[in-house]
């Protein structure tokens, strides 16, 4: 692979996520999805791109479900050397260790929002968890299988077509389009185009 075209992928912080996640197991669409916390619209294109590269590849189960794992690993090897500064340059050395203070400073508010944003990260995904254990325990009477419940998990990330759903929630075609029409019937999701989404209060 060209190397602009391997640091064009790298370049990308979710795929990155993604390759990192596939070291570790092979995953569902669905496990990457839920994981990183990303929309199964942009998860499948982020796999596609990197089965195109040769970097992923997939395989179904005997459930008939496709999974994806690496199939090349990617390792990079970055050296530095050290580059001399003609003396012209250097500058004032009190300007110099100015800008390294002000550099530091600047580091140290970036490592705190860092952190700060994890911890909003790590509550909003607890409560995700709650929320989607309610819906499961109050709404048995719409949603009668975990299947069907896969499904409104992906369209609460994003809208997708049928085809896009079938690949994220590993639901064969036929099933999806008999919950996908009792769900329009139940005022739950729309279809506009080739697109479904979640419509009205339920999408709120």
């Amino acid at each position: 692979m060209e190397v602009a075209r391997l640091l064009d992928i790298l370049g990308n912080r979710n795929r990155r996520r993604i390759i990192e996640l596939l070291r570790q197991k092979p995953c569902f669409v669905t496990e990457i999805s839920d994981t990183l916390v990303l929309s199964p619209k942009a998860v499948i294109d982020h796999l596609q791109l990197m089965e195109r590269e040769s970097i992923l590849s997939c395989e179904t189960d005997d459930r008939r479900r496709k999974y994806y794992f690496l199939e090349n690993d990617i390792l990079v090897d970055v050296s530095l050397r050290q580059v001399r500064v003609p003396s012209a340059m250097t500058g004032n050395k009190g300007e110099q260790n100015e800008q390294l203070k002000n550099s530091v400073i600047m580091l140290a508010r970036m490592i705190k929002a860092h952190d700060q944003i994890l911890s909003t990260l790590e509550q909003v995904n607890h409560d995700i968890e709650n929320k989607i254990s309610d819906i499961a325990r109050n709404h048995k009477d719409i949603f009668l299988s975990e299947r069907e419940f896969t499904v409104i998990i992906a369209l609460s990330h994003d809208s997708l077509t049928l085809p896009e759903l079938e690949e994220a929630t590993q639901v064969q075609k036929e099933e999806l389009v008999t919950y996908l029409k009792r769900f329009e019937r139940a005022g739950i999701i729309k279809r506009v185009k080739e697109q479904y989404s979640l419509r009205g209060v339920h999408a709120e």
